[in-house]
């Protein structure tokens, strides 16, 4: 009967402490703690350096039970667990205990990776990294069901009830450069599919592309219409506009769905396709279907209004039109965008 009593006097004190430690863990999640302040309170509940690794960007948050940040080499690892988002392995919560591992541990990694999925699920990842493109094409795809893109966004580091906004981008620079300029601060993901850059962001300022790069910025709030529309946004940048939110095209974006067999077999844009041959003659029409105005045209070129009057002169023969007429401007600008969106 002593025995017993002693074993029952034993299970009542751990099933005690179990209950503190999940009490300690619900405190910090209502208080909203972000990872490393998370890692700190489990060391020091612990008494021992406590551990967060992230696989998808492989940040490591370590600190140890005086509430400091360990930068030192890892020591063995008493026990781990796994930290799963969405019945996804996402990272690995740990205990560095000096000799075995006390009753509980178990407990503490059980609750600890629980805290830091939710953590994570909320926040996401602080830094702008590349991302895994399988993952961006589940996000963009409209063949993905909405319970999958989802997932996929909250692996990424998106929060569920802020709007993403996709851009599809042409550019030597690196994509996770380009992302922190357009989405400084705030959560931003990139990766290439094919010849074209997807970058994912909360916010995006135009502005601030750096010269080279060509942008085509979606609009809509689902990611998936984002990227379709972002896609076409960026068959309307030329050097003169590298960078084109969708919403700006307005009903210039039907063009993009005229059959190319069509586009090719009308007599405006294929005359702009032989005036394409004569590079400076192209660069006028463009100048002056950019300004509208001969003289600001002439500004643009670097050159004297009656140069640019004659060029225009003849280009108007070529295409059949007179360029000083609203109509036949109007046919200019919409030849000259359908062969650019033919040239892709």
């Amino acid at each position: 009967m002593e025995a017993l009593a002693m074993r029952l006097s034993q299970l009542d004190a751990q099933a005690e402490g179990a209950i503190r430690v999940v009490m300690f863990y619900d405190t910090l999640m209502r208080r909203r703690v972000d990872l490393p302040a998370l890692a700190r309170a489990s060391a020091g509940l612990a008494e021992c350096v406590a551990g967060i690794r992230l696989h998808g960007t492989g940040r490591v948050i370590r600190f140890g039970p005086d509430g400091g940040e360990r930068r030192d080499a890892q020591t063995p690892v008493s026990s781990a667990a796994p930290l799963t988002l969405d019945e996804e392995e996402i990272g690995t919560v740990w205990l560095e205990r000096p000799g075995p591992p006390v009753p509980l541990d178990e407990v503490v990694l059980d609750r600890l990776a629980i805290a830091a999925a939710a953590v994570v699920e909320r926040y996401g990842p602080a830094r702008t990294t590349m991302a895994d493109p399988a993952l961006v094409e589940l996000v963009v795809s409209s063949d993905s069901d909405e319970a999958a893109r989802v997932r996929a966004l909250r692996l990424l580091g998106f929060a569920a009830d802020l709007p993403v906004r996709v851009l599809a981008v042409r550019s030597r620079l690196p994509l996770d450069r380009i992302g922190g300029l357009v989405c400084p601060g705030r959560p931003v993901k990139a990766a290439p599919l094919g010849d074209v850059g997807v970058i994912l962001a909360t916010t995006v300022d135009g502005t601030r592309l750096p010269a080279g790069v060509r942008a085509g910025i979606g609009a809509a709030d689902s990611p998936d219409r984002s990227w379709r529309q972002a896609r076409t946004a960026l068959r309307f940048t030329t050097s003169r506009r590298p960078v084109v939110p969708y919403d700006s095209l307005g009903a210039l974006a039907l063009l993009a769905r005229i059959p190319p067999e069509a586009a090719r077999d009308n007599a405006d844009v294929a005359a702009v396709a032989r005036i394409a041959d004569d590079p400076e003659d192209l660069e006028t029409l463009d100048a002056y279907c950019a300004t509208g105005s001969l003289r600001r045209a002439a500004d643009l070129l670097h050159l004297h209004h009656s140069s640019v009057a004659r060029r225009l002169e003849q280009i108007g023969k070529t295409l059949g039109v007179e360029l000083t007429e609203p109509t036949g401007l109007l046919r200019a600008r919409l030849a000259l965008t359908l062969w650019r969106l033919l040239d892709g």
